[in-house]
C-alpha cells in the first residue's frame, strides 16, 4: 500500500480491530485481506490502472452496507463501491486504498410485476440475465451495453449506461423509477416512487443515476418495462468513404426512420474483431472503409421490411458496397457478436486508450475527420466505432511505435484534450456512457464552467460530508 495515497486525504489505514468488526457484520467468508484475492479488485477494464485495496468486503443486505458505511465514517476509512469491474473510466478503483465494497452477492431478481410492467432487482444482477428473465414473460428492458453479458445492473445505474438499442428506446435513466440507496452517512432511503409519474420534490433518483457511486450505494432498483418487440431485421452496409458513412446516419433519421440500432464500425475495427472471434460472416472488400450495422424492430414484419427497403434507398445515395441482410437468427447473432466484441479485439491487438465521445448526430463526420487530423499531428492511429445513431463514438487511440514517454505523458494528454475541445465545439461532451471516473476528471473544465463544477462538488459534499465514498472520482 502506497502510504502517500492515504495521507494525501488524511484517511486512516485498516486495523485488525476494524477487520474484526467487518467480520462480525458479514461473516469471515466475505472479508478478504489476502493479496491474491484482492488483486482481482485492483483493476477494471480501463487500460493500465491498478490500485490495490486494503480489504474487500461482500455484504448482501442494505443493513449490512449501512453498518459498514458507519464504521468507515467513524474511522475515516475510504469506501469504494464496485460491481462487475467492467468499467472503462476507473470509477470503481480504490484510489486511496481502504475498503472495496463488492455488490456481487446482491444478485437476485426480486420481482417481475407483469401487471404494472415493472421489475425490482438487486444491483449485482447481470444485465443480460435480467433481459432474458423479462423476455421470457414477453417483456423488454432495452439498455444493453456491449458488456451486457457480464456487467451489473448497479454499475449500469452508476454510469447511466446505454448501448445499441438506446437510439430508439433510451438509456438507463429512462427506465429507472425508484432506488433503495445507502447514503454515505449510513441512512437507507428510497429516492422516488414506483410510479410512472412523480413530481414530488427534487428528483433524487435521476441524481443518483450517473453519479458513479459517489453519492450513495444502490441496493434495490425498480425499473419500468415495455412489451418485447416480436420481430427484428438487421443489415450491414459497407461504405467506401468513412465520412459518408457518418453522413448517412443523419440522413436515415431525417428521412423519418428511427432504427432500433444504428452502429458505426471503421474497417480496422471490423477486420480485427472478425479475426479475434474467427468469424467469416463479413467479406470486407479492399476499398471499404467503414460499415453501418442497422436494425429495425416491431410487431409487423411487412412494415419492418418496408422500413428496411426505405433505409436501403437512403444509404444507397452514398458510395456503398453490397448490403448484407442477415437472413437467420444465427447470422444476426454473429453480426452482433462482432459489434460487441470490438473493444476486446482492439485491446488484444494493440496498446491503446479509449475515449468515449458524444456529439450531435449530424456532426459525426466532422468528429471523425477531426480525430484523424489530430492523430496525424500527434503521431497515433485510431479505430472508431460506436453508437452512431445517438452520436456516441468510441475512439481507440493506438500507440503503435510512439515512445512510451509520449504515450504516457503530457503529449498524449494534449491530444485527448484537443479531441474533447472538438467535441465541445460540435455541441457534444466528453463522455456518452462510460463516465468520468478517474481518467477523465482532469478534462472536466474543458466542457463545464467553474460554477457548474462548483455546484456538483457542493452536491457531493452535501451527500458525503466526510468524503469517504468513492473518493478521487469525477471532481474530488
Amino acid at each position: 500500500m502506497d502510504e502517500r495515497r492515504i495521507t494525501a486525504m488524511n484517511y486512516t489505514k485498516i486495523t485488525p480491530a476494524l477487520i474484526e468488526e467487518l467480520i462480525g457484520i458479514v461473516g469471515k467468508d466475505y472479508v478478504y485481506t489476502d493479496a491474491e484475492r484482492m488483486q482481482q479488485y485492483a483493476s477494471d477494464e480501463t487500460e493500465d490502472l491498478v490500485y490495490m485495496p486494503e480489504l474487500v468486503v461482500k455484504p448482501n443486505t442494505a443493513k449490512q452496507i449501512s453498518a459498514i458505511v458507519k464504521i468507515c465514517v467513524e474511522r475515516n476509512v475510504p469506501l469504494t463501491p464496485r460491481g462487475a469491474g467492467t468499467g472503462l473510466s476507473g470509477g470503481a478503483l480504490a484510489l486511496y486504498g481502504g475498503i472495496v465494497l463488492s455488490t456481487e452477492r446482491f444478485n437476485n431478481i426480486l420481482e417481475i410485476d407483469e401487471r404494472n410492467l415493472q421489475a425490482t432487482v438487486e444491483p449485482g444482477v447481470i444485465n443480460e440475465a435480467f433481459q432474458d428473465a423479462v423476455a421470457e414473460k414477453g417483456l423488454f428492458y432495452p439498455p444493453d451495453p456491449a458488456s451486457k453479458g457480464s456487467c451489473f445492473m448497479g454499475g449500469n445505474i452508476s454510469e447511466n449506461s446505454g448501448g445499441p438499442k438506446c437510439v430508439k428506446y433510451g438509456v438507463t435513466k429512462d427506465y429507472v423509477l425508484n432506488l433503495e440507496v445507502v447514503l454515505p452517512t449510513g441512512e437507507i432511503i428510497y429516492t422516488g416512487a414506483n410510479t410512472l409519474k412523480n413530481s414530488t420534490g427534487y428528483n433524487l433518483t435521476q441524481l443518483m443515476i450517473g453519479s458513479e457511486g459517489t453519492l450513495g450505494i444502490v441496493t434495490k432498483i425498480i425499473v419500468r418495462l415495455i412489451p418485447l418487440p416480436k420481430h427484428n431485421l438487421l443489415m450491414l452496409v459497407p461504405f467506401r468513404n468513412t465520412e459518408e458513412a457518418c453522413m448517412a446516419v443523419s440522413e436515415v433519421f431525417r428521412a423519418g426512420y428511427t432504427p432500433s440500432a444504428l452502429e458505426f464500425m471503421e474497417r480496422d475495427a471490423l477486420d480485427w474483431v472478425s479475426k479475434y472471434v474467427q468469424s467469416s460472416v463479413v467479406k470486407i472488400e479492399d476499398d471499404v472503409q467503414a460499415h453501418l450495422l442497422i436494425e429495425v424492430d416491431g410487431n409487423n414484419v411487412d412494415v419492418l421490411m418496408g422500413e428496411m427497403e426505405a433505409i436501403s434507398e437512403v444509404v444507397s445515395k452514398f458510395d456503398i458496397g453490397e448490403i448484407l441482410f442477415a437472413e437467420t437468427a444465427a447470422q444476426k447473432a454473429e453480426l452482433w457478436q462482432l459489434r460487441r466484441k470490438i473493444n476486446e479485439a482492439v485491446t488484444s491487438h494493440a496498446i491503446s486508450k479509449e475515449q468515449d465521445t458524444v456529439v450531435q448526430r449530424a456532426e459525426l463526420p466532422k468528429l471523425v475527420k477531426g480525430v484523424k487530423d489530430i492523430g496525424k499531428r500527434y503521431g497515433f492511429a485510431s479505430v472508431c466505432y460506436g453508437h452512431a445513431g445517438d452520436g456516441n463514438l468510441h475512439i481507440r487511440m493506438i500507440k503503435g511505435d510512439m515512445a512510451d514517454d509520449l504515450w504516457n505523458g503530457p503529449h498524449i494528454k494534449s491530444a485527448i484534450a484537443e479531441m474533447f475541445v472538438l467535441c465541445k465545439q460540435l455541441g457534444g461532451t466528453i463522455s456518452g456512457e462510460h463516465g468520468i471516473g478517474l481518467v477523465q476528471k482532469e478534462y472536466m473544465g474543458l466542457v463545464m464552467g467553474e460554477k457548474e463544477i462548483e455546484l456538483q462538488k457542493a452536491i457531493k459534499k452535501l451527500f458525503d460530508p466526510n468524503m469517504i465514498l468513492n473518493p478521487g472520482k469525477m471532481f474530488v
